[in-house]
């Protein structure tokens, strides 16, 4: 028997993930703890893919466009050749208005607009150096792959990751994007798109 979320359900499971990772990143020390659900299906060579907004679920401004633009190059490193960021007048985050990205749904409908078969969306819900002596840096995350022609989710993955005293918040957060990114799966020129 197929169990299906509804579209509520849906649109809070990737908050519920961000809470139960929230905890993944809080060891002493650099660390790193990431979940991945193996990809159902292959992504085409020639597929359009849209990267959406990722949602910040943080206190720190413009965490989410910070995660955005460290994630486009870790999904061009897996393949994504066809990749295609959504239009900047779309968010709703700024400097000075930070929170919670509403305009994902608006830029899904774009996507779907132009064509796009694939949408990778993310959230960031951790982005801060950790208070005490070595404010070391600690970064958590989520992604997720839809075909948006079934608006079945393909591949999901979550992490969190901390960094020594001296690394860049940016450094640690570059490597856990490559880290979630790394699941995607790309399909060889020529090959049937959508192959399992």
């Amino acid at each position: 028997m197929k169990t299906t979320l509804t579209p509520s359900r849906r649109a809070l499971a990737p908050l519920a993930l961000a809470a139960l990772l929230s905890g993944c990143s809080l060891m002493p020390g650099p660390a790193a703890s990431t979940r991945q659900a193996a990809m159902t299906r292959a992504i085409g060579a020639g597929d359009k893919v849209v990267m959406l907004p990722v949602s910040n679920y943080t206190d720190v401004p413009q965490a989410g466009l910070r995660v955005e633009a460290l994630l486009e190059p870790a999904l061009r490193a897996q393949g994504l050749r066809q990749l295609v960021v959504y239009p900047p007048g779309m968010s709703t985050e700024s400097l000075f208005e930070p929170g919670e990205r509403k305009a994902q749904a608006e830029a899904e409908k774009w996507a779907k607009a132009q064509g796009m078969r694939w949408a990778v969306s993310g959230a960031v819900n951790e982005w801060r150096y950790k208070t005490g002596l070595d404010g070391e840096p600690a970064v958590g995350m989520m992604i997720q792959v839809t075909d948006l022609t079934s608006g079945e989710v393909v591949y999901s993955a979550a992490g969190g990751r901390t960094g020594g005293a001296r690394q860049a918040l940016a450094a640690v957060g570059q490597q856990l994007a490559a880290e979630l990114a790394a699941g995607i799966r790309v399909a060889p020129a020529g090959a049937a798109p959508g192959g399992r």
